[in-house]
């Protein structure tokens, strides 16, 4: 054992793998201390931005980017602590992310949508959005994706990509929403009659708002119905509630009325025709002077034999 280390310390490998320790020591040293100091950084700077009043969404974003490129460069630092070549390490570095780049481009594009979504500010947490047919709260936007809570305390979540290249209605950017209902009522109701009653249920509901008032307009003379468009305004806390409870009390007080809301119908008349039916072809009965108005023994008109 004595001569085997001898040789070791002879050929210099002693000296070597200390070194190595020592320079993997301290490299972990760097690493674990810079972890920290990451944190604190990150940390700093999101208390920096809300100070400064940014958006929340644009500060979580800013703060999550922030984290992943002082973590990138603590990488790199303690690489070079351990004695990696940094120009070999950033050309292995740029090839990989090219390669990286061309398989992950859909992710990539992810990130460009994110950074849009933070400029732009289509909406903000908080916010009630309507997205690629989904609905709800919006609780984040991070790097890759926007994260929603539907209705039903379910989580959606989207890719920033989709949210950036669909529709985006944003159900919140006032403090008041318009309630509209399309009803119809029967061709033979009174109109002044069924816009009294939807006015008077409006109004003695102190959730709507007096300004802008509550109306009722003829949208359209439908197939079997006058649509009645009923709109008015309330809080955006009181929208769905103050919906559905209309739409019951105005159902109720039409049938107290006598207003009749129909539904799709089709009238079918039947007409009869006097004259004898052979096979699938009707005849009409003989006229005044006795002879028919077309003959069986006509050949142009005589039925075809029964084929079986």
């Amino acid at each position: 054992m004595e001569s085997i280390w001898s040789w070791l310390h002879e050929a210099g490998w002693s000296e070597m793998a200390i070194s190595v320790g020592l320079h993997v020591l301290g490299a972990l040293a760097l690493f674990l201390i810079g972890l920290r100091i990451v944190k604190w950084i990150t940390g700093f700077a999101e208390r920096g931005l809300t100070r400064a009043n940014v958006e929340p969404t644009a500060a979580m974003f800013l703060r999550k980017v922030t984290h992943v490129v002082l973590l990138v460069v603590l990488i790199l630092a303690a690489l070079q602590v351990v004695g990696v070549p940094m120009t070999s390490t950033i050309a292995v570095l740029g090839a990989a992310g090219l390669a990286i780049g061309l398989a992950l481009k859909d992710s990539l594009s992810n990130i460009a949508s994110g950074v849009m979504l933070v400029s732009l500010r289509p909406f903000r947490a908080g916010d009630i959005v309507t997205i690629n047919g989904q609905t709800g709260k919006v609780e984040s936007v991070s790097i890759f994706q926007t994260q929603l809570r539907g209705a039903d305390n379910q989580t959606i979540v989207l890719p920033n990509s989709l949210v950036t290249t669909d529709s985006i209605i944003n159900l919140t950017p006032d403090v008041m929403r318009r309630i509209e209902l399309v009803i119809g009522i029967s061709y033979d109701a009174d109109i002044d009659a069924a816009r009294g009653l939807a006015m008077d249920i409006m109004q003695a509901d102190e959730r709507v708002l007096p300004e802008p008032p509550p109306d009722v307009l003829v949208y359209e003379l439908g197939d079997s119905s006058v649509n009645l468009g009923i709109r008015c305004h309330v809080a955006n806390a009181d929208f769905f509630v103050t919906k559905c409870e209309l739409t019951e009390r105005i159902k109720k007080a039409f049938d107290r009325d006598g207003i009749s809301i129909p539904f799709p119908q089709r009238d079918v008349h039947m007409y009869h025709h006097a004259g004898a039916t052979v096979g699938q072809q009707a005849l009409p009965a003989p006229d005044a002077a006795g002879s028919d108005a077309i003959g069986l023994d006509d050949p142009e008109h005589r039925p075809s034999p029964d084929p079986q």
